[in-house]
């Protein structure tokens, strides 16, 4: 089974080697592996007969999506390289960090690791393809984390934790079932 999730994250990783990739290069990348982390965050609950798990994943991806899109439709930010005017924030990133974080919280760091990787350098090829700025996928980065944290419990649910920030600081909920 971590077979199944590492192959598309070595394929993500492996596509243009960074010395020889051009914007295009980038922007296919980042299109493979945001849809490899949204396939395996649909499928791998699919696979295992968690159907919870795998509506849990489609609500945050969705919630993502649409927090996503109502933003770029206010903020009308341009694009690095001119294109159009929904740079702010970069649905790729949202949604790649959306589908490693369901991941995570669902089936464990062992997943969510490898994942979180992927989405990271679906970030990074954002940038280098010249589609968005660095504020635009940090903050599809948060919004597909918020999601994914929020909208998916642990398929073990006895020990549960929530990060948390507010303005005078932040920390770590932790709640046990017995």
């Amino acid at each position: 089974m971590r077979r199944l999730i590492l192959i598309p994250a070595i394929a993500a990783l492996a596509l243009p080697a960074p010395a020889h990739a051009s914007d295009s290069g980038w922007a296919t990348a980042s299109d493979v592996g945001r849809d490899a982390l949204v396939i395996t965050a649909l499928g791998l609950p699919a696979v295992k007969g968690d159907w919870q798990g795998d509506k849990q994943a489609a609500f945050s991806i969705g919630a993502a999506f649409a927090v996503t899109a109502a933003l770029k439709e206010t903020i009308h930010e341009e694009r690095p390289d001119g294109s159009d005017n929904k740079s702010f924030p970069s649905g790729h990133t949202s949604a790649s960090f959306a589908a490693a974080a369901t991941l995570e919280k669902r089936y464990g760091w062992e997943i969510g690791l490898p994942a979180h990787a992927v989405a990271a350098f679906v970030g990074v090829a954002r940038v280098e393809a010249n589609k968005h700025f660095v504020h635009d996928v940090i903050a599809g980065a948060a919004i597909g984390e918020a999601s994914g944290w929020l909208l998916t419990r642990r398929k073990n649910d006895k020990v549960q934790w929530l990060p948390w920030g507010d303005a005078h600081g932040g920390g770590v909920t932790v709640a046990m079932r017995f």
